[in-house]
């Protein structure tokens, strides 16, 4: 088994003649870890996850995935290993009803039928989807399409799941829902490659975060050390979340913690009126 279950060397892409959207990006995730890939517009962080299920090829350097190259290996040899989420449903979706979406990835596994249909069920039940089966999903609104899209991965369970921005475009309802389910499949082993914007996820989910800039790795590390770099963040034009921010302007008093979530900062301030009384 490969120590490495996602692996980049000297990785090089670009767009026709355009100037290289990724250049030279050398990285090595284990497997189980939940990576957090954040940057700015044009930074390159579609482009690096395309590679990792074989959308994009690199036109220097290699891409491994559980130590077998991605680019002797197709798209739906891939997908058993990889399931990719596009940052928009629509970009996914062409089944004429949602059960046939949501079936479309393990009948392509070549899984047998009761199963096929099991994995479906359990799919469409999990994420609400029960009434909307026979619909197409193209009358569906956006927060339901993305269900659908996180249903059909859901019921191909892959051991990676590599997800473009997962929670843009929905509401609070549901991006907890979303990040629920991503939580719940890396508590159970599989290793999460999570392009986002939203720093707070970052902060409250991320065990480690890669941060590109320019179509460079300019950080690699746990969100609290990427937090403290200010002209790093500055320079990648990333903020952190306001909670961070409090944290940090609670340092002064005696706060000695990180304050990556509101129920760890809530816990540090009792932890040091405790201290103080």
């Amino acid at each position: 088994m490969a120590e490495w279950i996602l692996e980049a060397s000297e990785l090089w892409f670009g767009y026709e003649e355009h100037q290289p959207i990724l250049r030279g990006v050398t990285l090595r995730v284990p497997a189980g870890q939940f990576v957090a890939l954040v940057g700015a517009n044009g930074s390159g962080k579609t482009t690096l996850l395309k590679q990792f299920n074989g959308l994009l090829r690199p036109q220097r350097g290699q891409v491994r995935v559980a130590g077998q190259d991605v680019a002797q290996r197709s798209v739906g040899e891939m997908a058993r290993q990889v399931g990719y989420l596009f940052q928009h449903p629509e970009q996914q979706i062409f089944s004429p009803t949602v059960w046939q979406e949501v079936a479309f990835g393990p009948r392509n596994l070549g899984l047998p039928s009761s199963e096929v249909e099991d994995r479906v069920r359990e799919a469409l039940a999990r994420f609400g989807l029960n009434g909307v089966a026979r619909l197409p999903p193209a009358v569906l609104g956006y927060g339901v399409r993305r269900r659908v899209t996180l249903a059909s991965l859901a019921a191909m369970d892959p051991p990676i799941l590599v997800l473009d921005e997962p929670t843009v475009g929905l509401d609070d309802a549901g991006l907890r829902e979303t990040m629920a389910w991503i939580g719940e499949r890396h508590a159970v082993g599989r290793t999460i490659v999570f392009a986002t914007h939203e720093m707070d996820l970052v902060a409250e989910y991320a065990e480690r975060v890669l941060v590109l800039h320019e179509g460079q790795i300019a950080a690699d590390g746990p969100p609290a050390d990427l937090f403290r770099q200010k002209e790093l963040l500055s320079r990648a034009s990333l903020i952190p979340p306001p909670v961070v921010l409090l944290a940090e302007a609670l340092r002064p008093y005696g706060l000695q913690g990180e304050g990556l979530s509101v129920d760890a900062l809530c816990d540090e301030v009792v932890a040091l009126v405790e201290r103080r009384s």
